[in-house]
């Protein structure tokens, strides 16, 4: 009777924490922090974020992401693995210039609102089909291009640190595609170690939990126009659109409009905090919905599960992130939000130009977007989509029959 008590107890461990599950978690989350957190650090900086707001954002991010990873996959008993916003972050380190903390919380919640919204009524689908995917391509390539361009513009001023980063991102990319932007960010942080750019902050790096900080909302309608509209509509196109084809690629059919609803709830509740957009990850979700997580297809969600556990462990120790990031010299930032972000330009790029049809609308999209302009306040973002549909309304357009003899 003594020896089966902690049989019991050994086999229930296992049950709940098989090891492949654990690995594949853990490595969920080192992948997704490790690859984005510099792009959230720009997007803090650029709403004015101080060290205890950074932090507040880093505790209402990991426990949005590690409540909603653990409720939905034991609800539904899939993988379900949700993420920040890598494209939103870096569309608010463009589109929250000169915005106030409040401001860009007015905008977080908009963007939480509509994406709840979209799930409760079951707009998703539609809100899709309405926004062509050319056109959300190449508006999120050109949120990007100043990262991609950051990267290769911080080795001119670093090139002992980016340069390593560079070339070890792509050795790394042939062998082990996972694993190319945290080894990037080793060779990065060593390389900054060798060279002493740390600077004074790093001193004071404290192993501290994080506490939570209230920003009331501001709701400017420049800033909710200008990034509010667009963080919406890049989260749901970029972000919450292929982490729906990820889970139904690998055999999870789930029902979609909860999920999204679910994460836009969350988004809600923890704007005020810092959380600017939950979603449904897509790379980083494949770790924990292939057979490298578990052999058994049925029991993968446990994979989710434990990437939401440590995701609260990234809340709880959010004050210490958010030192690591402050302290990170800006050439450091730059190059690993360049490498994060190199294969989503590309994807984005690619699936922008594929459809010929739609080519010069994306083209005009892209260029709006890249070109930082600024209208009444309002954003490139914005005018980038509105350039695109306004393009792709008028080649749509018929011309009688006589105009098109003419023009042939």
């Amino acid at each position: 009777m003594s020896t089966s008590v902690p049989r019991r107890a050994t086999a229930l461990i296992r049950a709940a924490a098989p090891p492949s599950a654990v690995t594949a978690g853990l490595v969920t989350v080192l992948v997704g922090t490790t690859s984005s957190a510099a792009v959230v650090l720009a997007a803090a900086r650029a709403a004015g974020a101080d060290s205890a707001e950074l932090a507040s954002w880093m505790l209402a991010l990991g426990v949005g992401l590690g409540a909603t990873c653990i409720g939905l996959s034991l609800r539904y008993r899939a993988p379900v693995v949700t993420a920040w916003s890598t494209p939103g972050a870096a569309l608010l380190a463009t589109g929250l210039t000169g915005a106030s903390m409040g401001e860009a919380v007015g905008a977080f919640l908009l963007s939480s609102v509509l994406i709840l919204l979209s799930g409760v009524t079951g707009w998703f689908a539609r809100a899709m089909a309405s926004i062509p995917v050319p056109i959300a391509s190449a508006l999120l390539a050109g949120v990007l291009m100043e990262f991609g361009t950051g990267l290769f513009r911080a080795m001119h001023g670093s090139f002992g640190v980016v340069f390593p980063m560079f070339a070890a991102y792509l050795l790394v990319r042939r062998f082990q595609p996972r694993y190319a932007v945290l080894a990037a960010l080793l060779v990065g942080i060593a390389a900054t170690t060798a060279a002493g750019d740390w600077g004074g902050a790093a001193g004071h790096i404290r192993l501290t939990p994080a506490a939570p900080v209230f920003t009331a909302p501001r709701f400017d309608w420049h800033t909710l126009i200008g990034a509010g509209v667009p963080l919406f509509v890049v989260t749901m196109a970029s972000q919450n659109l292929p982490g729906v084809a990820v889970l139904r690629g690998d055999g999870y059919d789930v029902p979609v409009s909860p999920l999204i609803g679910w994460t836009g709830a969350a988004g809600a509740v923890l704007a005020p905090f810092g959380a600017f957009a939950l979603n449904l990850a897509a790379i980083s979700a494949a770790i924990c919905t292939g057979p490298d997580a578990h052999p058994d297809h049925e029991r993968r969600y446990l994979a989710a599960v434990w990437a939401g556990v440590f995701y609260l462990c990234v809340a709880v120790f959010g004050g210490t992130i958010g030192d690591l990031l402050t302290a990170m010299p800006q050439e450091l930032v730059l190059g690993t939000a360049g490498v994060g972000l190199l294969g989503t330009v590309a994807s984005s790029l690619s699936s922008a130009l594929a459809d010929g049809g739609d080519r010069e609308a994306a083209v005009v999209t892209f260029l709006a977007t890249a070109s930082g302009v600024t209208l009444l306040g309002i954003g490139s973002a914005f005018w980038g989509l509105l350039a695109g549909v306004f393009t792709m309304a008028v080649a749509r357009v018929r011309l009688p029959a006589r105009a098109e003899r003419a023009a042939g």
